[in-house]
């Protein structure tokens, strides 16, 4: 009896450890559990394009006059600081070469320094507006400059074409030299001269030149014109009536000379 449980304990333990094999087995053989992937967030919005307002000016087209004033009163640094360290942009009026030296009365040489700062500031908006913005200034006018206080701006729309007034300038937005956020810089024919530097005592615009009254050679006078044909025409007549009249007398002088003849 002793033998036979022997085996059968051998087998029975040979189940179990078996079993338990097969069970640590299966345990490891399962595949790991796989996390979430994490969804990736979005990718930050690009920074500004570092724009430099003194190399734009210098090679953007004839602003050397107005580059020279913003460097000399530091102008350039406010606009400069504006444009790459808001979020609000910077909008620039600038006035060409020529529209300066067309600038006769009043003269800028007669201002102070603090002046002639804020003639320039007078020339930027704090904040960038596209060509397509103008229409909505029309509507905010007038509107505040860099200068701040009473030195605002006027805009008008005149089919499409951005006019600015400043009391003493009335000019037109001629060009676009560069406008992509944060800078917009557009060209103007002349100088924007504050009510708040020079008074409210603007002399009159004067009234253009009339063009000259030349009148065309198709509406030359009829009666000139006649005048001189009949002129042209009456030499062949006046003409022919002597050639008339000599040739009579000449036959009565021939006539009077045969009868003389034949009495004598």
């Amino acid at each position: 009896m002793k033998n036979m449980e022997s085996p059968m304990i051998f087998i029975v333990c040979s189940a179990l450890l078996l079993l338990c094999t097969s069970t640590a087995y299966a345990q490891t053989a399962k595949s790991p559990s796989i996390s979430p992937t994490p969804t990736p967030s979005p990718a930050p919005a690009p920074a500004p394009e570092y724009v430099n307002l003194t190399d734009l000016l210098t090679v953007a087209g004839p602003f050397q006059t107005f580059l020279t004033y913003l460097q000399s009163t530091k102008v350039i640094d406010t606009f400069q600081n504006q444009a790459n360290n808001t979020q609000e942009g910077v909008t620039i009026f600038v006035p060409t070469n020529s529209a300066f030296s067309s600038l006769k009365k009043p003269s800028l040489s007669n201002l102070t320094q603090d002046q002639l700062k804020s003639l320039l500031l007078f020339h930027g908006l704090p904040h960038f507006y596209s060509l397509s913005d103008f229409k909505n200034l029309t509507q905010l006018s007038p509107v505040p400059t860099f200068a701040g206080g009473q030195y605002t701006l006027n805009f008008t729309d005149v089919s499409g074409v951005a006019r600015i007034s400043s009391g003493w300038s009335n000019t037109k937005v001629s060009s676009s030299v560069h406008s992509t956020d944060p800078v917009a810089i557009y060209q103007v024919d002349k100088v924007l001269l504050p009510e708040a530097i020079f008074g409210t005592d603007i002399p009159p615009t004067p009234a253009p030149a009339p063009s000259p009254d030349i009148a065309p050679a198709a509406d030359t006078p009829s009666g000139a014109t006649s005048g001189g044909k009949a002129s042209t025409t009456s030499s062949p007549s006046n003409s022919s009536y002597k050639m008339i009249s000599w040739g009579i007398w000449s036959q009565l002088v021939l006539a009077l000379s045969g009868v003389l003849v034949l009495f004598l």
